[in-house]
C-alpha cells in the first residue's frame, strides 16, 4: 500500500487535474479517490493491463466490477498508476458470499485466455509476483518447491515448520480432473459489500488453476484468519474435487507464508488449525 499520492502529471493524464485525492487504504491497496475515479499504484505493469483490460467487458452475474478509466492517450497505466471507477463497499465476514461470487466469476472468466505472463518463472531477484507465481507451483509440482531449490532457504522457526507441513500435506494429494482456467485467487478481504447491493470487486489477480481451487484459497483464509466458522468446508462441499482443491490452497498458502519476506510466525497458527480440518476430509 503507498501512502504518495498521486503526481499530477498522472492525474492530468487520466483528466483529473482539477480534483483532490482522498486516500482509500487497504480496501483500495492504497488508492487515492477523485471524485468518482479512484487512481492506484501498480506494482506489475502487464498484470494491471491485463487486468484492466479484461473488467472493461466482463459481465459476471451479480457482482460489481470496477471499470478501467483510460487516460487520455488511451492507456491504461501511466508512471505507475491505473485509474479506474470508484464502487461503494467494503470487506465484510460475509465468507458464503465471497464463495458463491467466486463461482459466479469464474464462470465470466473460464472462455478466458491464458496471459503469457503466467508461465513465466520466478526470476531473480525477486518482486511480490514471484513469490505468489513460486508458491502457486509449489502446491501442483511433484516435489513442492522445486521451483525454487538454491534460491530459497527457510531461516526461521515458522518457516521451516511451513516447509515441513506442506512436505507432508503433499504426499495426501490425488490427481485432480478440473479444467484449469483464468481465475482471480485472492478474494478474502478485497470483496467490496455494501449493503445489500452485489458485492464489488476492484481488482482481478490472475492465477490459471481450477475455479474450485479459488473457491478453496477463499476458505482457507476465511478459517485461518477471518473468524470463519468450521462448517465453511462443508457447506461447499458439492463443489468438484472439493478435498482436493481445498489441500493445494493450503499449500499455495503455507508456500507463502515460508517465501514471502515480510511473513509473520502470528499467521502461522491459523494454518495449522485448517490444516487439521482439511487433513479430516481427505
Amino acid at each position: 500500500m503507498s501512502s504518495v499520492e498521486p503526481p499530477s502529471h498522472v492525474r492530468s493524464t487520466f483528466g483529473l487535474r482539477e480534483v483532490e485525492p482522498i486516500p482509500l487504504g487497504a480496501d483500495w491497496e492504497g488508492g487515492w479517490r477523485c471524485d468518482d475515479v479512484v487512481l492506484s499504484p501498480v506494482a506489475d505493469h502487464a498484470r494491471a493491463a491485463w487486468s484492466a483490460k479484461v473488467r472493461e467487458t466482463l459481465n459476471p452475474d451479480g457482482v460489481r466490477l470496477a471499470r478501467p478509466v483510460r487516460a487520455t492517450d488511451g492507456r491504461y497505466v501511466v508512471s505507475g498508476w491505473r485509474a479506474d471507477t470508484f464502487i461503494e463497499g467494503s470487506p465484510e465476514p460475509r465468507h458464503d458470499e465471497v464463495v458463491s461470487l467466486s463461482m459466479r466469476l469464474h464462470a465470466a472468466t473460464a472462455p478466458l485466455e491464458r496471459p503469457r505472463f503466467l508461465v513465466q518463472p520466478p526470476v531473480a531477484p525477486w518482486a511480490d509476483v514471484d513469490v505468489f507465481v513460486a508458491a502457486d507451483r509449489a502446491a501442483w509440482e511433484q516435489v513442492p518447491l522445486r521451483g525454487v531449490k538454491g534460491q530459497f532457504e527457510a531461516t526461521s522457526a515458522d518457516g521451516r515448520t511451513s516447509v515441513e507441513l506442506i512436505g507432508q500435506l503433499a504426499t495426501l494429494r490425488k490427481p485432480v480432473h478440473s479444467p484449469d482456467q483464468l481465475v482471480h485467487g485472492d478474494l478474502f478481504g478485497t470483496v467490496l459489500f455494501s449493503g445489500s447491493e452485489a458485492p464489488g470487486i476492484a481488482d482481478i489477480t490472475p492465477y490459471w488453476r481450477p475455479a474450485g481451487w479459488a473457491a478453496g484459497v477463499a476458505v482457507v483464509d476465511a478459517l485461518s484468519w477471518g473468524g470463519a466458522d468450521e462448517e465453511l468446508i462443508g457447506r461447499w462441499e458439492d463443489l468438484p474435487e472439493w478435498p482436493q482443491m481445498l489441500l493445494r490452497a493450503l499449500m499455495f498458502r503455507l508456500a507463502v507464508h515460508a517465501l514471502h519476506p515480510r511473513s509473520t510466525a502470528e499467521a502461522l497458527p491459523g494454518l495449522v488449525r485448517t490444516a487439521d480440518l482439511i487433513r479430516l476430509m481427505l
